[in-house]
C-alpha cells in the first residue's frame, strides 16, 4: 500500500466517526512540527546556497547535527535554534495553532552566503 492510500484511508476512518487514540494524534503533531521544521532550514540553506559542512561552521555545530536536523531526526532546543537562525541570517518565525504548524525564517536582507 502506498502513502497516498495509508492518507486516504485514515482520512475516510476519521469522516466515518473513527477516533484517533490521543497519544498517535499527538506523535503525528509532533512529526509535523520536526517536518516543518527539517524543511525550513534546508530551505533556508539552499536559498543562501549554504552546503550542509558551511552551514555547521557558521552555527558552531557538526554536520551530522545539521543533517538530523534537516531529516527530522531531532527536536532542537531553543538555544540550539537560535544558533540556527543567527547563522542562517534570519529571524525563525514558528506559528501553532491546533493541528496546523508553519515554521519559516525571514531573511534579514542581507543574503550573501
Amino acid at each position: 500500500m502506498n502513502h497516498s492510500r495509508w492518507k486516504t484511508l485514515r482520512e475516510r476512518k476519521l469522516a466515518a466517526g473513527f477516533t484517533e487514540p490521543a497519544n498517535v494524534t499527538e506523535t503525528r503533531r509532533d512529526v509535523q512540527l520536526s517536518m516543518a521544521l527539517a524543511k525550513a532550514v534546508y530551505d533556508r540553506r539552499t536559498e543562501l546556497g549554504l552546503t550542509q559542512v558551511e552551514l555547521a561552521a557558521r552555527a558552531d555545530l557538526t554536520q551530522a547535527k545539521i543533517s538530523r536536523i534537516e531529516g527530522s531526526d531531532t527536536v532542537p532546543t531553543l538555544p540550539l535554534l537560535a544558533k540556527l537562525a543567527k547563522a542562517l541570517d534570519a529571524t525563525l518565525n514558528i506559528a501553532l495553532d491546533n493541528d496546523d504548524a508553519q515554521v519559516s525564517f525571514t531573511g534579514h536582507g542581507t543574503d550573501a552566503a
